[in-house]
């Protein structure tokens, strides 16, 4: 097919109906993660470590995937990602129940979760949103995706709390597991037309790669991206043990793990709605901001169960809102073409980040007996996170014609 004669893209409604589902499920079933930590310790006779480096693995191993996973669904469509990731999502939870090693637990909740992820979550169905949808709401487009997988969160935290509680730790892993396969016929949805990867002229991989890597802006959105990472990879699977550490029901985690999900559906929402209107480099550093404000009165304020459902609330507007405004950002400078590719890889610096924050929540545990260092190594990484973010530039790069090629 060539440029002169293209395909009708697809329709938003349609994009917008199976992408959101896709990451309703693959980011609900690990949003429960946490969960899992206590009874699967506990039952396996294993230090908290021992879970958080095998979380920590999958949140690296998703990170290292994902730009290939990308690459391979800008060039040939996400249907076929998806339905790899998909399968790869229903054996990594069948084989995490299975494990009754360290080092197998970590080949599959680690290595084995992350590469499915990594070719069912942001990135490949933003990619196919990228392509499909007028960059005139695009931002907003992917600000429904977003508020897609953080209903999902809200959706699935309770769901897999009663599964634990009614069928015990293990079968609710096997249950999981066929909940994943669900992303297959629903990938179908994405199947794009031809035109939309390949035709006409445009930049090689290789250029692609060296023009982003070499530009400053997407370095330091690149720099941001990682503390997001590494905040919410921390509280998400850290929080429930914290809090029973102090006192609290699992009940109240899990409400907690819930309202980061429903707030997370304003939140992400508003976020791209936002980036339509006004610069998303503010939008980023007004978000990093004030995670760090809300840990600092959260750590200062008396632990209960209100102070901890606030907190949660206000976490969770802020959880995944980065999202949209990041990946918006990525298509506003360098265009569509390999969205899917170049968010993976600034969403590899997300996952370096969210890999230290798992694994350094159970280290430094095991260490010291109190999560109180970790903590405020997060908020200092707000901090950070809030100023990288102000010298972005956002205009689309200028491209000598020379620098295009045939890919």
């Amino acid at each position: 097919m060539t440029a002169s004669a293209p395909s009708k893209p697809l329709s938003i409604g349609q994009v917008l109906a199976c992408g959101a589902a896709i990451v309703t499920l693959s980011m609900g079933i690990r949003h429960g993660f946490g969960l899992f930590l206590q009874p699967i310790t506990m039952d396996r006779g294993w230090t908290r470590e021992t879970f958080a480096l095998a979380i920590a693995i999958q949140n690296l191993a998703w990170g290292v995937a994902g730009p290939f996973a990308g690459a391979i669904a800008d060039r040939f469509g996400a249907v076929r990602v998806l339905i790899v990731g998909s399968l790869l999502y229903a054996g990594g939870l069948v084989l995490m129940g299975l494990s009754t090693t360290g080092l197998a637990f970590m080949g599959s909740a680690g290595f084995m979760l992350g590469m499915a992820q990594s070719g069912t979550t942001y990135a490949i169905v933003y990619g196919v949103i990228g392509r499909n949808v007028a960059a005139d709401k695009r931002s907003w487009a992917m600000g429904v995706a977003a508020a897609a997988g953080s209903f999902g969160q809200f959706l699935m935290v309770p769901v897999e709390n009663w599964m634990i509680g009614s069928f015990g730790w293990q079968s609710a892993l096997f249950m999981l597991g066929c909940l994943a396969l669900a992303i297959i016929p629903l990938s179908t949805g994405l199947k794009e037309p031809a035109y939309t990867r390949g035709s006409g002229v445009h930049q090689s991989i290789g250029a692609a790669l060296r023009e982003a890597l070499g530009y400053r802006s997407f370095q330091l959105l690149m720099a941001g991206y990682f503390v997001c990472g590494f905040q919410v990879v921390f509280i998400g699977v850290h929080m429930p043990s914290y809090l029973k550490d102090h006192g609290l029901t699992p009940n109240v985690a899990t409400t907690a793990l819930a309202l980061i999900g429903l707030f997370n559906v304003i939140g992400t929402y508003a976020a791209g709605t936002l980036g339509q209107r006004m610069p998303k480099k503010y939008i980023l550093s007004a978000i990093y901001a004030l995670r760090s404000v809300a840990i600092v009165i959260f750590l200062n304020v008396p632990l209960t169960p209100m102070s901890v459902y606030v907190f949660s609330s206000v976490m969770g507007v802020l959880w995944l809102s980065t999202v949209p405004p990041t990946n918006a950002v990525v298509a506003q400078i360098f265009g569509v073409q390999y969205l899917s590719m170049l968010g993976g890889f600034v969403f590899l610096s997300h996952q370096v980040g969210s890999f230290l924050g798992a694994w350094l929540g159970g280290r430094l545990y095991d260490m010291t007996g109190s999560y109180d260092v970790v903590w405020w190594i997060a908020v200092a990484l707000g901090v950070f996170g809030a100023l990288i973010n102000l010298p972005v530039r956002e205009r689309a790069i200028l491209r000598p014609t020379a620098a295009v090629a045939i890919a």
